[in-house]
């Protein structure tokens, strides 16, 4: 599903470079589900948005699919992000003004088309067909989070990417966002990749990449 070879990069701080990936090899294999563990300033989140096409590598080669997507141009990758990718966000994301159900929609309308029905069907998946028409303030956090997951799963990607999805809720609202997260990718064989600092969130997923200082320092087998 995916594959990272000699991934860099590198921004420039003034008149000096800071390399925040260094030289990254990594695959993913479809229908995987796999935590990126390290400390602040590891490098996960940027690895995570060079794997969502949400930016592009300094050096190296990303193929996602088999595809090389390393040199696509931004509307090149804005499409296969569109297709390709849901994503799942540590502060949710949604409008608060609008419905579960409405937010839901909105993300589809981004990927390029809305459909009610499918997007009923995304908050069923995730428990909340009762919330329907309930806005982001009348949720709990946890029920936020399960929107932001319909929300990614609406338009049917075959990867998810999580970024901390359990840091802002308490330890009870997380243990129910994982257990959402690992029986959707049980049920559906979707590829799930996850940012967390928690060992025990990690310790769900059926394998650990550790990374330390942009780079890959070990990998451990759940």
């Amino acid at each position: 599903m995916i594959r990272l070879v000699d991934i860099t990069k590198t921004y420039l701080m003034g008149e000096r470079e800071l390399a925040v990936l260094r030289g990254i090899n990594m695959h993913i294999d479809r229908g995987e589900l796999v935590a990126i563990m390290g400390p602040s300033g590891s490098g996960k989140t940027t690895l995570l948005n060079l794997i969502g096409c949400l930016d592009k590598p300094t050096s190296g080669s990303y193929y996602l699919e088999g595809k090389e997507v390393s040199r696509l141009s931004s509307g090149e990758l804005a499409q296969v992000r569109a297709q390709k990718v849901g994503f799942v966000f540590q502060t949710f994301n949604l409008l608060p003004r609008l419905s579960a159900l409405a937010n839901v929609e909105l993300g589809m309308r981004y990927a390029g088309g809305s459909d009610p029905k499918r997007a009923l069907e995304a908050l069923a998946e995730v428990g909340l067909s009762d919330r329907a028409n309930h806005r982001p303030t009348e949720l709990s956090g946890g029920e936020q989070q399960r929107v932001a997951i319909a929300r990614a799963l609406a338009k049917k990607p075959p990867l998810i990417l999580a970024d901390e999805p359990t840091g802002n809720l308490d330890s009870r609202s997380g243990e129910e966002i994982i257990s959402v997260l690992t029986s959707l990718h049980a049920e559906r064989g979707i590829t799930l990749l996850m940012i967390t600092h928690d060992a025990n969130i990690a310790h769900h997923c059926q394998r650990i990449i550790h990374l330390k200082d942009g780079e890959v320092v070990s990998e451990e087998t759940i």
